[in-house]
């Protein structure tokens, strides 16, 4: 069989993939970082199973080079069937050029990727086609850049694994996964950290000459092409193998069990370990990040919550009111930035409802939203805990049963819903909220008949809303008080939406139109709402999952984590402005406190009106974790980095001052300790209890 030849490319690009590992491992080896002996056996170990890890991670990744190479083939472009084939790619193109398919309809640019991408292939099957004088030099030519790209591959792949050895000393984990989240910071760090051009020239050199020896070795393979039943025989090999290769190369990883860490890191395949980092998610706070004793966390934690005993979060709140057993309606708005309002110095008027709704709430001026995704929006009001390194526990294979603000509903015998206009399987969802007593409610509920429109995301936010009150006039008839939480997703991409309902049209796809539209749905669920028995009755919570955009000059720029935020009740709750400063995680609490509930709380969430209330938010991205306190910002990183910021305001004109959310943050020379161990104890003690499964219901 040609492909497991010597002249095979599949065979030399194995042996490059190979060579280039060992090196690799010889250079982490002998890495300054790398502080730790080892004996010859665990040498041995090493790169023996090690090679055999790299041998079966190259089978299932070479998956792609097999698909190409099972397809070249001359027969392809003989009468009739190549004009069949051709005909079939241009109709392809046409209708992905000109037809409305569901690239369009998500929008961006990936229509035109596709199109790109459809027309180059369209374009040399037609040379190839119709110019067979030629057919040998440009399939040479396109094998020559087919090869290229492998070798790039494994080329910068291990360049990439020692410069991240370089800096946290173990094979890829989650901040690799990370940094394709944050590509523009990364980039931008790799042009101010490393000589990029003498590196990238490198890399391309090394891969030019690596190419050009492996075509000139490979040249038979590609001149004498394997017939249509020796690719049939060589397809069921190679699926065999590929198949092999997924059972074993789990349980390789298991053998990575030596006291050594550094002897279970190199014995990796950097490439598997990216893929169990961005399946599960997770960074280990004591591996990563700056730590203190246990029992001194959680003594600094007691002291920030004078309730809690012990190494856990359980306190008891109890209220001197009786308890209000009012309908609660949590509504979280996709990427609601506090800039879209006008009281934030917006002028444009998009939202108008909000801005009026708002002035006739509580209203909450000086909050922080935990992270720049949704579903640490829905964690934060969810399990009111600080966000957690890496991943959401939304996320985490790990996320049912925990103790959460619908579990203390439940307990007061609340119905409780999770309302989604999409499918709430994106993101884990359905998953995480199914798996902690919520009834899901998300567009596989939708009747026909009850959906006017929809984009990639799901139905609008005016279907979703019309759907709600469906669902609590029947909760209301059951007699029993209804909690529903309402996720909208219109002011998203593609920001498309119905039209003739705002002044901005949905085909401009305009975050503009995105969120007039949403302020618009969300006047006609209150309008709706309001003439339904059960409104006079309700509480409405209404904030944002997150703000528009995260990025900013500083790790954490806070004008990008200050969201909007209030409670709605006619005759229950009075119009007002609190500024103090708070996080997401400490609404629902509050929201408890207003509705005198007592209860067993495992939450670090807090009531803001409390007497032992401390003001202090949380901001975080996947790996900085944040703290917001005394006009200091402190945040810890991985690497058992600590750093401090303080904060100034700069004035926006014509902005009130609780509304001023823009902080200048210059780095502070001498740390606060007293503020760097709070930090900590914060992380570290959720971290821990979330681990050992305390914060369970």
């Amino acid at each position: 069989m040609n492909y497991f030849k010597k002249t095979s490319p599949f065979i030399n690009l194995l042996v490059l993939f190979l060579i280039v590992n060992v090196i690799l491992r010889i250079v982490l080896l002998f890495h300054p970082i790398t502080q730790s002996s080892f004996a010859i056996t665990e040498i041995i170990k090493i790169f023996s199973f090690g090679l055999l890890s790299d041998v079966l991670v190259f089978m299932v990744g070479s998956a792609f080079l097999w698909l190409y190479l099972l397809f070249l083939s001359d027969s392809k472009y003989d009468k009739p069937t190549g004009y069949i084939i051709f005909g079939s790619m241009l109709a392809l193109l046409l209708y992905v050029t000109f037809g409305n398919t569901i690239l369009n309809e998500y929008g961006g640019s990936a229509p035109e990727v596709a199109i790109i991408f459809i027309s180059l292939k369209t374009m040399l099957f037609g040379l190839m086609l119709f110019l067979p004088t030629y057919r040998k030099t440009i399939r040479l030519v396109l094998y020559y850049i087919t090869i290229f790209i492998f070798v790039l591959v494994i080329v910068q792949n291990a360049i990439s694994e020692f410069f991240f050895w370089n800096e946290f000393g173990v094979r890829y984990n989650f901040i690799a996964v990370d940094y394709l989240v944050y590509t523009n910071t990364v980039i931008g760090n790799i042009m101010e950290s490393y000589p990029v051009i003498p590196l990238f020239t490198g890399v391309g050199l090394i891969t030019g000459l690596f190419t050009y020896f492996i075509v000139l070795h490979t040249k038979p393979f590609l001149n004498n092409l394997p017939s249509f039943n020796d690719k049939l025989k060589v397809l069921g090999t190679y699926v065999v193998l590929f198949v092999l290769a997924l059972l074993t190369i789990p349980l390789m990883a298991k053998q990575e069990k030596s006291d050594n860490i550094f002897t279970n890191e190199l014995q990796a395949n950097g490439i598997y370990k990216f893929y169990v980092a961005f399946m599960n998610s997770e960074l280990e706070f004591d591996k990563f990040y700056k730590t203190m004793p246990n029992d001194e966390a959680f003594a600094v934690l007691q002291k920030l919550h004078p309730g809690i005993s012990a190494q856990s979060a359980l306190q008891t709140i109890n209220s001197d009111s009786t308890e209000v057993r009012k309908n609660v309606v949590l509504i979280t708005i996709e990427s609601l930035s506090e800039e879209f309002m006008t009281a934030y110095g917006n002028e444009k008027k998009i939202t108008p409802f909000l801005d009026s709704l708002a002035e006739q709430s509580l209203q909450f001026t000086n909050l922080y939203a935990v992270g720049n995704r949704t579903v640490r929006g829905l964690e934060a009001v969810t399990l009111c805990l600080p966000p957690s390194a890496a991943e959401s526990v939304v996320k985490r294979t790990d996320n049912k049963n925990k103790f959460s603000t619908g579990h203390v509903f439940k307990q007061k015998g609340y119905t409780v819903n999770y309302m989604y206009g999409g499918d709430a399987f994106f993101d884990n969802m359905q998953d995480f909220f199914g798996g902690n007593g919520y009834a899901i409610v998300d567009k596989k509920s939708f009747l026909p008949i009850e959906i006017t429109f929809a984009n990639i995301w799901g139905v609008c936010d005016e279907d979703m809303y019309n759907k709600a009150i469906k669902v609590m006039n029947t909760e209301s008839s059951s007699g029993k008080p209804f909690f529903n939480h309402i996720m909208t997703v219109s002011n998203h991409r593609p920001f498309t939406y119905p039209e003739g309902k705002i002044d901005i049209s949905g085909k401009s796809k305009s975050r503009d139109g995105g969120v007039k539209y949403t302020d618009y749905a969300l006047k006609q669920f209150f309008k709706m709402a309001a003439q339904q028995p059960w409104f006079k009755n309700t509480v409405f919570v209404i904030l944002a999952d997150h703000c528009a955009s995260s990025s900013g000059k500083t790790e954490l720029p806070l004008d990008k984590y200050r969201i909007p935020a209030f409670i709605y009740s006619p005759g229950f709750i009075a119009p007002k402005h609190h500024n103090t400063l708070m996080s997401q995680i400490d609404l629902m609490p509050t929201l408890f406190g207003l509705l005198h509930f007592d209860y067993q709380s495992k939450f670090y969430g807090q009531d803001v009106f409390s007497s032992q209330y401390q003001p202090r938010a949380f901001v975080a991205t996947y790996q900085d974790l944040g703290l917001i306190k005394d006009n200091v910002l402190t945040i810890i990183s991985p690497v058992k980095q600590v750093k401090q910021f303080a904060l100034s305001v700069e004035t926006k004109p014509n902005v009130k001052p609780e509304f001023q959310s823009d902080y200048e943050e210059q780095p502070m020379p001498t740390l606060r300790e007293d503020l760097v161990k709070e930090t900590i104890a914060y992380y570290q003690t959720s971290a821990y209890l979330l681990k050992h499964k305390k914060l369970n219901q």
